[in-house]
């Protein structure tokens, strides 16, 4: 009777621990952080933030209550409107097409259709369960699931770079004429990636900053089946717990003021 008891005791501990398990694992190496969301209840618990003022990420980390919060998608520094689409509990919060100085600009306006293109990481909800997907913005959405949450940034990494494709390179023939994003120079990044139904991310940390071509070969060594950059550069940032907190730039330790933000909550 006591060896029932104490199975029954020890089922109900680790059935415990189990459910209450962190399906977030931080690995650090050589200057990355490598983060896994694993599991299916984690899908649910992301949720993307947009916030109306310019913020650091620790400080919204620290007013939303979240896990972990890295930065998200492209905006304008200088009237603090988005550059990236941003989707939040099902309705579009952020749309570039108001953005005045994007449309404004001739160059810009002229490759419009490229940059409203740009791949968006989403979380659609189908008949009850969650999956991720990273596709270009104009990709059609199944019609039997929703886009719950979604934040453009680009360009994607794999199964190919698309750089000509979203408007972060121009050539003339051979040359490139025009550059976007630091793209072709070695910077600090932030990464998404998909591998095996998992949400995989990458904070390429000023001591091993890389360009998008080293990044694409460091995703495919890590197995990735899908991989796209957010935002980077200076804006590269990440706060787990009161553990970690990564800024590209330290200064006062501050960070960049951001625009879109991508949270993991308990």
């Amino acid at each position: 009777m006591k060896k029932f008891w104490l199975v029954i005791l020890m089922c109900f501990l680790f059935g415990v621990n189990a459910s209450y398990a962190e399906p977030i694992d931080i690995k650090y190496d050589d200057g990355i952080y490598h983060i896994t969301l694993k599991g299916e209840k984690v899908k649910k618990k992301i949720k993307v933030y947009a916030s109306e003022a310019l913020a650091t990420n620790e400080e919204v980390h620290k007013q939303s209550g979240a896990l972990l919060t890295i930065n998200a998608g492209f905006f304008d520094p200088e009237n603090e409107k988005t550059i990236s689409y941003v989707r939040m509990g099902g309705q579009t919060v952020e749309d570039p097409i108001f953005n005045e100085n994007l449309i404004g600009n001739p160059v810009l306006r002229k490759n419009m259709s490229k940059i409203l293109n740009r791949t968006e990481f989403r979380i659609l909800e189908c008949g009850g369960k969650y999956k991720y997907e990273m596709v270009p913005h104009n990709t059609p959405i199944d019609f039997s699931c929703f886009a719950m949450e979604a934040v453009q940034g680009g360009p994607l990494i794999l199964p190919q770079l698309r750089l000509e494709e979203e408007f972060f390179i121009v050539k003339d023939g051979d040359k490139i004429v025009r550059e976007s994003c630091s793209v072709l120079h070695k910077v600090p990044r932030t990464v998404l990636g998909l591998k095996d139904g998992e949400l995989h991310i990458l904070i390429i940390t000023d001591e091993h900053p890389m360009d998008m071509y080293e990044v694409q070969a460091l995703c495919k060594s890590l197995g990735f089946e899908r991989a796209m950059a957010m935002d980077g550069g200076s804006s590269t940032s990440m706060n787990y717990k009161d553990k970690y907190s990564v800024v590209s730039t330290k200064g006062d330790g501050a960070g960049r003021m951001l625009k879109s933000f991508i949270m993991v909550y308990k």
